[in-house]
């Protein structure tokens, strides 16, 4: 995680940012609910921290650094020029720290752990595209993970990367918001997911990045839920836990966007396992 010390919207480059404006984030505010985040992950999880870097306002959402399994991180490329001053203080802090860094060709875009969902249950990893990252960045991570990789494509631009409209439990169930994909990827998750293991928000719930939570196993942390969707989370005896999230939603990211989770090697995840 990196805290929102330079946090802003200083661009518009999805639109929560150009209906929040430029300069509209409360810094402060920012700060005290990251803190709050923080403190809640903490709870069951170790978290590390990256520093934040000046010009680099949306460094905070991590999951975009890369996607990480074991020791190997797949960087980041992000199409959006404004977000570029990131990558290499993201790669410095990976390197660094002995875990193998693979770059893909500067020209196939791909964003990370927000486009990169990974399916402990059905072994293979879930990958939205059309929005930031390139459809082609799939053959690279089957080539560089070893992994079954099943392409998403988003043609919602409020939902512009996979985790902000689909998100799997650690129990196997998915939560997801059907219009933000095509029919091609409905056909695709209807085939993997049976109906008693999928849940379909409406509008209000994706609005207010539901499926942007972070699971715990025991419990999640989301800025807000309908009671039909705590009614579904809790069948699975799930504890809903409520974090503010304004602030960051402003920009087009919540409580799982802060974070970038550190995923081991499939071989070492039972099926049943908790991420």
């Amino acid at each position: 995680m990196c805290p929102p010390t330079h946090f802003d919207i200083d661009y518009k480059i999805d639109p929560w940012m150009a209906q929040a404006g430029r300069g509209s984030v409360d810094r402060a505010r920012a700060q005290r609910q990251w803190a709050s985040l923080v403190a809640q992950v903490q709870r069951s999880r170790h978290v590390d921290f990256l520093e934040a870097v000046a010009g680099a306002p949306d460094m905070c959402f991590t999951a975009n650094a890369g996607f990480v399994r074991g020791r190997d991180v797949v960087r980041s490329n992000f199409k959006c020029t404004q977000r570029r001053v990131e990558e290499m203080p993201f790669a410095d802090w990976f390197c660094s720290r002995s875990f193998t860094c693979h770059a893909l060709p500067r020209q196939v875009n791909f964003e990370g752990a927000g486009d990169a969902v990974l399916d402990i249950q059905r072994q293979r990893l879930w990958m939205g595209h059309g929005m930031r990252s390139d459809i082609e960045a799939a053959s690279w991570l089957h080539h560089l993970l070893d992994v079954e990789v099943v392409p998403l494509r988003l043609v919602d631009a409020r939902f512009y990367h996979l985790d902000t409209c689909f998100c799997i439990l650690s129990d196997g169930r998915l939560v997801y918001f059907p219009p933000a994909f095509d029919e091609h990827g409905i056909a695709a998750i209807e085939a993997a997911f049976a109906i008693d293991s999928r849940i379909a928000i409406g509008a209000t719930d994706a609005r207010n990045y539901a499926c942007n939570m972070i699971d715990l196993g025991d419990r999640v942390l989301l800025a807000s839920a309908s009671p039909s969707l705590q009614e579904a989370l809790a069948a699975g005896d799930i504890d809903v836990v409520f974090v503010e999230m304004d602030e960051f939603i402003k920009a087009g990211g919540s409580a799982r966007s802060l974070t970038l989770p550190f995923i081991p090697p499939l071989s070492l995840l039972k099926p049943s396992a908790s991420t």
